[in-house]
């Protein structure tokens, strides 16, 4: 297709110079240029498809240099980024130096917030509606005309989220425009789970509403003076109100609704966009939208073409590319070999089940497994009520998203003493997603609860042995984690049984010249490291599946120490509070010097979209790397000074000792 106005869309102004007819031209291109980068690298796709008419409409209206949009989760921005200027990026899409997969400060003025996670939008649009009155800023139809507006972008299946309701809850007692656009598609990355999806449901397809809405419209449009909408909120009976605002729900929170309305109708979004513009009070626009919209492909199977691989599209078929057997697939094998042993197994995950490797499960255990939807702290608690009642609950979450339910985690599980399992997916660094999806705080979270057990596994036979652990644990909370990536054969015998607090040796000398522990797919990438080092056949390097980072192989470590022999620790988690500080501890509280322990770890800066194995290595976390780290540690001595390890990239990171 022969791309005519795209390219010539450098920031939203040459878009406003564009004639309405055009704008249907426009939208095909830009889901064009989106369907030809993502088969070539992957990334968000249904979910963008399912916006470009709404995201032109919003352009078109508002002045988003000056007014503020805020998205919620993100991954449904990528018009809004061809719009703003960044069509040159689009070819290096979620690859270093080229466009995030989210929306990024660092990229445009256009993006407020770096957003990964679900539920935040309305909330952060608060404050900065409130910033925007307390700073003289904000839009007053009588007071200040040309004053900023407040727009906030979310979907349905986020809308459910606890922090999207705290939100509404404080829309409702805004004295000001605000406007909350509510993207209805009947989908997150799943179907939506609930009641509240439920209700959506009903009012889409509910004839009777649509014959009111329109007659309630035609009376409302006879009022005298002013917009419909700003009549009938200040003139209108409740009645009237109720059958043009169908989601009487949201009323509740003192926010007036509008729709649903057709999200695909450009210049009936424009219209409807121009009438609410100056509307001074808080309001919710309900859009309804077809996910996937434009590919018959996509619309059919919105879930398998959410976020999907490179792909490819011949005739009525679609191929993705394959990436070898992942540590979710890995997962959802081991899960079900569990559940079909153990009837006392049951499991959930929170709107993530084709991410987590539930989609499945769920199927074969329907009344032992549950999508909770968007709903992490929901979830946790949900799973410590199944473990008071004598149920063995697994909950499968990402590590990012973890971080969502960290109070029920505290008070719910661990303070309570209950078995509850967190299978950690998408563990470490997440590749092309980049920061806002990074797993890099589990450990340092989860190692304060009394009793946690905390695990990591380098390949598919000690993801299945970790699980058999947590099957049998019952003193308290347990977790593994597990990175998105393939999983190694390197080691395809069969795997030890996990026992608490004990290390597995990989490769040993009696004598060592230095020791690798490796925490979970770190341990292979210290193997391969082996590989790298010059003459090597003079190093004499064991090296360790380091399995615990709660408790360590306290055993092992003092063994080492007392040797002198030099550890160097390896792991893909955040050097503050990770699998290295918790050796440190273990090894000063047991009285050991630790002069000779360094660590390798993710740097304290933030690490953006990329291949995760450039991302490793940026870290200093790649066998080359981690090879001369131990050159390094052996050229001193064994006691590694801070010094600077510079991966072939252009970031530095720092190894870090201890003492």
């Amino acid at each position: 297709m022969d791309l005519k106005l795209l390219p010539g869309i450098k920031s939203p102004a040459e878009l406003k110079a564009l004639s309405i007819d055009q704008l249907p031209e426009l939208a095909t291109e830009i889901r064009h240029a989106i369907c030809e980068q993502i088969k070539q690298t992957g990334g968000h796709f249904a979910p963008n498809l399912g916006v470009v008419e709404l995201t032109i409409a919003l352009h078109y209206v508002f002045d988003f240099g000056y007014d503020r949009l805020l998205f919620d989760v993100g991954h449904q921005c990528y018009p809004h980024k061809l719009l703003t200027g960044r069509y040159p990026l689009l070819g290096k899409l979620r690859k270093r130096d080229g466009m995030a997969g989210f929306p990024e400060p660092r990229e445009s003025a256009y993006d407020l917030f770096s957003v990964g996670h679900a539920g935040t939008a309305i909330s952060t649009a608060v404050g900065m509606a409130r910033g925007d009155q307390l700073n003289g800023e904000s839009f007053d139809p009588d007071e200040k005309p040309d004053g900023r507006r407040v727009v906030s972008l979310i979907g349905d299946a986020s809308i459910v989220n606890g922090v999207a309701m705290e939100g509404l809850n404080n829309a409702g007692t805004l004295k000001r425009q605000f406007l909350v656009v509510l993207n209805d598609n009947g989908m997150s990355i799943a179907k939506p789970q609930g009641a509240v999806a439920q209700y959506f449901d009903r009012v889409r397809v509910n004839p009777a509403y649509l014959s009111m809405k329109r007659a309630a419209k035609g009376a409302l449009d006879n009022l005298p003076g002013g917009s419909f909408i700003g009549e009938m909120y200040h003139r209108a009976g409740e009645m009237i109100k109720d059958a043009i605002a169908e989601d009487a729900w949201f009323e509740h929170f003192g926010l007036l609704t509008v729709g649903p309305i057709d999200g695909h109708d450009i210049r009936g979004l424009i219209d409807m966009l121009i009438e609410v513009k100056d509307f001074d009070r808080p309001m919710v626009l309900h859009i309804h939208t077809v996910k996937g919209k434009g590919f018959d492909f996509a619309e059919s199977d919105a879930t398998a073409f959410h976020s999907p691989k490179p792909f490819t599209v011949s005739g009525c078929r679609t191929e993705m590319k394959s990436g070898g057997r992942g540590f979710t697939a890995a997962f959802a094998d081991a899960l079900i070999d569990v559940m079909e042993r153990d009837e006392k197994v049951v499991a959930a995950t929170a709107a993530m089940p084709d991410g987590t490797g539930l989609n499945r499960v769920i199927p074969m255990f329907p009344d032992r497994s549950w999508d909770t939807g968007i709903c992490e702290s929901h979830a946790m608690d949900m799973m410590a009520g199944l473990a008071k009642t004598g149920w063995k609950p697994f909950f499968a979450v990402y590590s990012t998203f973890l971080q969502r339910a960290f109070d029920q985690v505290f008070q719910e599980v661990a303070l309570q003493g209950l078995p509850v399992r967190l299978c950690l997916d998408r563990a470490g660094l997440v590749g092309g997603d980049g920061a806002v999806h990074h797993g890099f705080c589990d450990v340092s979270i989860l190692r304060v609860f009394p009793d946690a057990v905390l695990m990591a596994a380098m390949d598919e036979p000690s993801l299945r042995a970790s699980l058999e652990l947590m099957r049998h644990y019952d003193k308290g909370l347990s977790a593994v984690r597990y990175p998105r990536d393939s999983v190694s054969d390197l080691f395809s015998d069969e795997c030890p049984p996990f026992e608490i607090g004990k290390a597995r040796p990989l490769l040993t000398h009696e004598e060592p010249d230095l020791a690798i522990l490796g925490y979970g797919v770190m341990a292979i990438n210290a193997i391969k490291a082996l590989d790298h080092l010059n003459g090597h056949g003079e190093y004499k390097v064991s090296v360790y599946d380091a399995r615990f980072a709660k408790p360590v192989d306290l055993e092992l470590i003092r063994s080492l120490v007392e040797r002198d022999i030099p550890i160097i620790t390896v792991e893909d988690h955040s050097i503050t509070g990770g699998f290295g500080s918790c050796v440190l501890d273990a090894a000063s509280d047991a009285g050991l010097e630790t002069r000779k322990i360094t660590r390798l770890a993710l740097p304290e800066s933030w690490i953006y979209q990329g291949g995760r194995g450039e991302q490793l290595e940026e870290a200093g976390l790649d066998p080359v790397s981690i090879a001369r780290t131990v050159r390094d540690v052996l050229d001193a001595g064994g006691s590694l000074p801070e010094i600077e390890v510079k991966p072939s990239t252009k970031e530095t990171v720092k190894a870090h000792r201890s003492g």
